[in-house]
């Protein structure tokens, strides 16, 4: 990239996003495009915080905690802060991830398991052409 400065346009063609995208970040302080009449024009560090907020946000960080994070460097010692805090953070949401991820592992199970009991039991119906079950003391999906 050869140019100081970019469009809104150039941006959102670059990190496929929308101009409300862009508009949303600056007015949440998360942006400081320089402004030439009615025109914003994007520096090489707001295309920095732009890819890190847009890294952020996948990684499930909240706005504010982006706000927060990209205010440090600016700060005496900044950098270091900045990486300390990010990684420590960083720690927090990958441990909620993870423990998201073994709740839907169990939920993905259980469900595999009703289904195998479902498809099992519809077999079974099936071929003794018996059609109510409701009497039956075993649990079913809708128990």
């Amino acid at each position: 990239m050869t140019t100081d400065y970019l469009t809104i346009r150039e941006m959102c063609e670059l990190f496929d996003v929308t101009p409300r995208a862009l508009r949303f970040y600056e007015a949440k302080e998360l942006l400081s495009p320089v402004r030439q009449g009615t025109r914003r024009l994007f520096t090489r560090t707001c295309r920095a915080r732009l890819r890190l907020i847009l890294r952020g946000k996948r990684f499930g960080f909240s706005l504010e905690e982006m706000r927060q994070l990209l205010d440090l460097y600016n700060e005496e010692n900044g950098q270091l802060r900045q990486l300390k805090e990010t990684y420590e953070l960083a720690q927090t949401h990958l441990a909620d991830l993870q423990a998201r991820r073994d709740e839907l592992e169990e939920t993905i199970t259980e469900m595999r398991d009703e289904l195998a009991f479902a498809a099992d039991r519809l077999a079974t119906m099936q071929q003794d052409g018996s059609h109510d079950f409701r009497n039956d003391t075993e649990t079913t999906i809708a128990a």
